[in-house]
């Protein structure tokens, strides 16, 4: 949830609060505990059946989390209440995940907003003169503001209040009355307004941090807290908490059986009270949605919002410039497929500046174009180690060879080729035992003997022994109706014996495969009459379908029973 991040990054400039290394900060994966220990009802200790591949720091500057991951439904589930996700209180919470094997059908919401790392509060006493530029880290006091909380778990007084971010925890609004700036995520947080009386430089929080560059299907972070705004008179409100990270894995989710509209939220939160003559207070950074899922089937009848919205900042409420709290930067939606859309509504927006007065302008919106916290085509964590994964239409055949090979492989079960017309839904191709447990070096490869025409997507889906699954990124490829075979092999379905008749090349090393790639070739005697003509004996071979290839041709026979 958090590391030691900030680095060297702690001197009294705008440097203050930038990144250092990422380290361990936002890494997850998914493992199954085999025993624990208690104390009190307090589990002190838990044995992991398999070793983490991740490192995950523990010190003062840390925070990590053990977080269930249920499996709902044998294999379907129906939800039958709406899903609310604790709020993270600085040691745990802020997370929603589970897994359904089959179909999840939504009649109702999911929500993490507001459940992410949390938002400053405003301090409540006097002021001096307009302090900006300037005590960008600073002990908390009546005339420095408190920063939002981030990925960095700060444990120094000195760094808990003052202008400059916390990482993509917002800045607190220095004196006279300066706004705290939004917190960051996939983009960053605005900057809170100037202070009264129209602070040049201006004494408002900064914006917190931009972590897009660190965002992936296998690191995910909470919504930065929104920076406080300076006060003397009581107005200020509490700045906007970030959104919370939902993680759901699904063969497939649908909807119905509700009342209207659905939604899947992990919004920041907003500051919606007004500071009067006071600075006002930064809105929340949205937080992360992490979808592994197959395939969407919405019903119109039940449409469904996807939403990680950056929260608006606090208006002041007066006639004269004061500073209005800084829009909360988008967070992040990650899809393990192609984006949805049927019946579906995908909101990624980053957070409004607050007025600054009536009349005088806004603080900074959170930054980032609508929608660019969102990803597609990309996949989670895997228990494998895979190092290739490839398709290749075969030449001269309409057939589709996908191959890969893992370095190292933890209780995985099985491997699944799926295939798709438009990125979004998945058609099975074949399935391929793995290995439990490997430390080598492995290869499969598998044949689709029926490709789509045109452009074309394939996955590799791996299942762990528990039923927990995850997917490698898509691959497209095209192929034309057309198709040029140099040879006649006949007859086709053929029952013991074929014959490879050439129309012009020689026939040189031939071999035979079945469908998931493995070549059979020592069950095949060959009679070669002459360079153009061979027949074979295919007596031993199983009914089913084989690629028939050799340095010129690949042809797909149909092996029948008699």
């Amino acid at each position: 949830m958090q590391d030691d991040v900030i680095g060297s990054n702690t001197s009294d400039d705008a440097t203050f609060g930038d990144l250092g290394s990422i380290s361990s900060a936002g890494l997850y994966e998914i493992r199954t505990i085999s025993s624990h220990t208690e104390s009190a009802g307090t589990p002190t200790t838990i044995t992991l059946d398999n070793a983490l591949n991740n490192s995950y720091n523990t010190g003062a500057n840390s925070a990590v989390q053990v977080i269930t991951f249920p499996t709902y439904g044998s294999p379907d589930y129906t939800t039958i209440s709406d899903i609310s996700t604790r709020k993270w209180d600085g040691d745990i919470g802020g997370v929603t995940a589970f897994n359904v094997p089959g179909v999840l059908t939504m009649a109702h919401s999911i929500s993490s907003t507001a459940t992410g790392f949390q938002g400053a509060f405003p301090n409540l006493g006097g002021s001096s003169a307009c302090n900006g530029n300037t005590d960008f880290r600073f002990v908390s006091d009546n005339n420095h503001a408190d920063k939002g909380e981030g990925i960095y778990k700060s444990t120094d007084v000195s760094y808990s209040a003052g202008m400059g971010k916390i990482l993509n925890g917002g800045g607190g609004g220095n004196s006279h009355n300066a706004g705290g700036g939004g917190g960051g995520n996939f983009s960053a947080g605005g900057q809170g307004g100037p202070g009264w009386p129209t602070c040049s430089p201006t004494a408002g929080g900064m914006g917190g941090l931009d972590l897009s560059a660190n965002i992936s299907a296998t690191r995910i972070f909470m919504g930065g807290g929104g920076g406080a705004g300076e006060a003397n008179n009581g107005g200020s409100q509490k700045a906007g908490n970030g959104g919370g990270i939902i993680i759901i894995k699904a063969a497939e989710i649908t909807s119905g059986g509700c009342s209207g509209a659905i939604a899947i939220r992990a919004d920041g939160e907003s500051v919606t009270m007004g500071s009067g003559n006071d600075g006002n207070s930064g809105g929340g950074a949205g937080g992360a949605i992490v979808f592994e899922i197959d395939s969407w089937n919405i019903d119109p009848s039940c449409p469904l919002t996807i939403s990680s919205n950056g929260g608006n900042g606090g208006d002041v409420n007066h006639g004269v410039m004061h500073g209005g709290g800084g829009g909360g930067g988008l967070g992040a939606i990650i899809f393990s497929g192609a984006q949805p859309t049927n019946n579906i509504t995908i909101s990624n927006s980053s957070g409004d500046g607050g007025l600054n007065c009536f009349s005088c302008g806004n603080a900074d919106s959170g930054a980032g174009a609508d929608g660019s916290g969102v990803i597609e085509n990309v996949s989670g964590p895997l228990p494998i180690e895979l190092l290739d994964f490839q398709v290749k239409a075969i030449d001269n055949v309409r057939e589709v060879k996908v191959s890969w090979q893992t370095l190292s492989e933890t209780n995985n079960d099985y491997f699944t080729v799926q295939r798709s017309n438009d990125g979004v839904n998945w058609q099975w191709v074949a399935q391929v035992n793995g290995s439990v447990l490997s430390m080598e070096l492995l290869s499969y490869s598998v044949f689709d003997l029926f490709p789509l025409s045109g452009v074309s997507y394939y996955r590799l889906k791996q299942t762990d022994i528990d039923g927990q699954f995850t997917y490698s990124q898509p691959i497209a490829i095209e192929l034309s109706d057309e198709l040029e075979t140099p040879v006649l092999v006949f007859p086709n379905p053929a029952g013991n014996t074929i014959t490879i008749s050439a129309e012009s090349n020689e026939i040189r090393n031939i071999q035979f495969f079945d469908i998931l790639g493995r070549n059979v070739s020592d069950q095949i005697d060959l009679n070669v009459m002459d360079e153009k003509h061979t027949i074979a004996d295919i007596t031993s071979l199983s009914p089913g379908y084989y690629i028939v290839t050799s340095r010129s041709f690949a042809v797909k026979v149909k092996k029948v029973g008699w």
